[in-house]
């Protein structure tokens, strides 16, 4: 296939950077509870494919681009700064006029077609299309908190984004990447500003004593760390196959007045009881199901949707996969709803308490024993991202932040959605021919 030698076909040409077009003076935002956390994560990829002619004029394309992110990073003026520290050692994201700004990397893959990459199977063979492969989150003390890489294609363009995932998460980096579009296309101003102060939903102050480690990629006894092997694979389920899912969780609704599963819900336990199945689990042991749940409505006072920033927390629900398997899947599906819902503004100022009192940084460890996790929402409009040059052809995420078990879903281009599954390959060789999961007569 010829996405799989893409690595060796992708031509760095040029390395520039991008800041915002007006003068903005020095800009400094305290990290708050709901960021930090994050920080020893890896960058957040984001890769868009778009068609087009041969012989398109990428020149051109990239200086649209490069114009329009000019003008939105006036708004978003935090994803062309840099991380810092105040003298307390709090962490804090610093814009002036003299950082660089967005790091913008142009590249050539000139015998890579679209169709090359619009392939079901997994993120390797994209992963030179994406800037900062695992870069940490840190390191954006040192590097810009985005860097942007635009790639001609044979046929099109390939857009891959590193976000440091420390200043924000998917709400935020949709409705930047949706900001940006629109001007581009040809809007006079954004839409929606970003809402940038961070403090109004927390301010306590916490210091964090972090630095990177002499070589990030190494344990702390200095020994290469080495990850396990994964597949990343793309299923695709229409809206047809959504509804039948949704249908047959809610067949019969538990008798203890619980309300219908959503269509998230319904996926979710289909998801996980596919997976642990497919895994053969004993009946004893434990699965954890992680959704990272957006708390914008659920703090108190709530915030905008605009809030830019991180305001995610990871919520957990955990059973016997004997438990999970052996009883319909509402069973499942009512202990996803039960954990979502009790996750109210009480549950989160005593989890951000919690945490100030003793922080711990995640590791993806955390994330529980034989887990599924989410970590992306089909309601994020991905594919209204049109620069003028069309919808995106694919979204995917890049193989930072992966792990066996974690799942993103994509609102699907031509509705229904797309679940993006990373498993070690012996059950991901399994977990594809499953006909029950993959909703096939």
């Amino acid at each position: 296939m010829a996405a799989e030698g893409a690595k060796n076909e992708v031509k760095i040409t040029s390395k520039t950077h991008v800041k915002p077009n007006k003068k903005l003076g020095r800009r400094e935002c305290q990290l708050v509870t709901f960021d930090l956390p994050y920080i020893a994560f890896y960058y957040n990829q984001k890769l868009l494919i778009y068609k087009g002619n041969n012989g398109i004029d990428f020149e051109g394309m990239v200086g649209k681009l490069k114009e329009g992110l000019g003008v939105v990073l006036e708004e978003f003026n935090q994803l062309a700064g840099k991380l810092g520290k105040d003298e307390d050692g709090v962490f804090k994201v610093v814009y002036d006029d003299d950082t660089d700004g967005v790091e913008v990397i142009e590249a050539s893959a000139d015998d890579v077609s679209v169709d090359d990459l619009t392939v079901e199977e997994g993120t390797s063979a994209l992963k030179d299309l994406i800037p900062y492969n695992n870069v940490l989150n840190l390191e954006g003390l040192q590097r810009p908190l985005l860097a942007v890489q635009l790639t001609k294609l044979k046929d099109g363009l390939a857009i891959g984004l590193a976000f440091n995932h420390a200043i924000l998460d998917g709400t935020s980096t949709w409705h930047f990447m949706i900001s940006w579009a629109q001007i581009c296309n040809g809007s006079t101003a954004i839409v929606e500003p970003p809402f940038l102060e961070r403090t109004k939903v927390r301010d306590t102050r916490v210091k964090l004593d972090l630095s990177l480690p002499p070589n990030p990629v190494n344990g702390s006894n200095g020994e290469a760390m080495v990850a396990p092997p994964l597949r990343e694979r793309v299923f695709k389920f229409s809206d047809a196959a959504i509804a039948m899912i949704k249908s047959n969780v809610n067949a019969k609704l538990p008798s203890d007045g619980s309300k219908p599963f959503s269509t998230f819900q319904s996926l979710a336990v289909h998801i996980w009881r596919h997976v642990s199945q497919t895994r053969e689990l004993k009946p004893e042991d434990y699965t954890v199901f992680t959704v990272f749940a957006d708390c914008r409505k659920r703090v108190d006072p709530p915030m905008p949707e605009s809030y830019f920033g991180n305001l995610i927390q990871a919520v957990f629900t955990v059973t016997a996969a004997g438990m999970l398997l052996a009883n319909p899947p509402d069973f499942g599906a009512s202990l996803i709803q039960k954990a979502i819902e009790a996750h109210n503004a009480k549950a989160i100022n005593e989890r951000n308490k919690e945490w100030e009192k003793a922080p711990k940084i995640f590791e993806f460890k955390d994330a529980g024993v034989n887990c599924v996790a989410v970590g992306s929402s089909p309601r994020s409009k991905v594919y209204s991202v049109d620069f003028g040059f069309g919808q995106p052809e694919i979204v995917r995420s890049g193989s930072n932040n992966r792990f066996d078990g974690m799942v993103y879903l994509y609102q699907g281009k031509k509705g229904g959605i797309d679940v993006e599954i990373s498993l070690t390959p012996d059950v991901m060789e399994r977990f594809e021919k499953n006909k029950e999961f993959l909703m096939e007569d």
